[in-house]
């Protein structure tokens, strides 16, 4: 049976979906996977050329794309399955001949993918490429997803659209899990970076992943069924004092950056982990509790209610400006993290 399987993935919608299919499969199977994204080839664009030479910051900003995003956030999925994995990112431009190089050079025993339609960037990966892997790949390939299957369920949508931001605020947990670990061991502790990662936790989370599950699914769900209430009132709860359990660490993170603030490491890495397990905790229940019982008592239009919503106009939806300028800092801080 299969053992390593390559995932490729573009950041779609329905590249999330394959995350957790592919977690699910290599979970069932005993499997490894390595996590592949390609980065277009920017500095060979005349744009780019441009811009190495006159804006290097931006190039080299633009120039490592959401590859590494991507790739952390189906890591986290991975870890929250117990699956092993690893992340591979290429540049080039032929994108499926670069997955089979990656599948070839890792050792995969299977590729599993998905397929879709769209053509341009969007389709580097799992377009017309997916064609081609099959045509030309000397191992099995699992096409596991097409999007034409599931572009019409608005639950699917919602409940993508959650656990691709689950998966963000794990992989953020992860950065400061890590962090943690190195002031307890005495090893050095980037604090500029550490502050950034708090600061993620400020401003996606508390400013736009919880108001929209408290205004729409929480709301949807406690309109139907009083069997969560207790559960819904928990986790309204911490979200409210997540903001408060963040300053009390970046109280402890500004104590540690005075001249002899080395000592308070420890109390800042404890400070993390009771962060970080609550974190954990809250995702879980989420994900093992609210998602199933949502699937169980929501209508198609409490489904479509929620899906206009996370998809629509309203500011906390994706593709608002707040929506892209907290993916835009996710982007960055997982660039930096590599």
């Amino acid at each position: 049976m299969y053992r390593h399987l390559l995932v490729p993935l573009d950041g779609s919608e329905l590249a999330t979906t394959l995350v957790t299919q592919a977690v699910q499969f290599a979970g069932t199977l005993g499997a490894r996977i390595s996590f592949f994204s390609m980065r277009e080839d920017y500095a060979a664009t005349g744009e780019g050329a441009l811009a190495r030479t006159v804006a290097p910051d931006a190039f080299a900003e633009a120039a490592a794309g959401p590859a590494s995003a991507i790739l952390a956030k189906a890591r986290a999925a991975a870890a929250g399955a117990g699956v092993e994995c690893e992340a591979v990112v290429r540049t080039g431009r032929r994108a499926y001949e670069v997955i089979l190089e990656v599948a070839q050079e890792r050792g995969c025993d299977l590729i599993f993918m998905a397929s879709h339609g769209q053509r341009g960037i969007k389709a580097m990966l799992l377009g017309s490429h997916t064609h081609k892997v099959l045509t030309h790949a000397a191992i099995p390939v699992l096409v596991a997803t097409v999007e034409s299957n599931v572009r019409s369920a608005a639950a699917d949508r919602v409940i993508a659209i959650i656990k691709d931001e689950h998966r963000a605020i794990a992989a953020v947990n992860q950065g400061l899990r890590a962090a943690a670990m190195r002031a307890r061991n005495g090893e050095p502790v980037e604090l500029g970076f550490l502050a950034q990662l708090l600061c993620y936790l400020a401003e996606f989370p508390d400013r736009l992943h919880h108001p929209k599950e408290d205004r729409f699914l929480f709301a949807r769900l406690r309109a139907r069924t009083d069997a969560l209430d207790t559960t819904l009132d928990t986790l309204s709860a911490e979200h409210r004092v997540g903001p408060e359990q963040l300053a009390r660490i970046e109280a402890r993170l500004a104590q540690c950056r005075m001249p002899a603030g080395g000592a308070c490491l420890q109390a800042l890495a404890e400070a993390i982990d009771v962060l970080v397990d609550a974190q954990w905790q809250h995702l879980n229940t989420e994900e093992k509790v609210v998602l199933p019982a949502a699937r169980q008592y929501l209508t198609e239009a409490d489904w479509l209610e929620i899906d206009a919503a996370f998809t629509g106009r309203d500011m906390l939806a994706r593709g608002s400006a707040q929506d892209l300028a907290a993916r835009e800092m996710f982007a960055r801080l997982m660039n930096h993290a590599d």
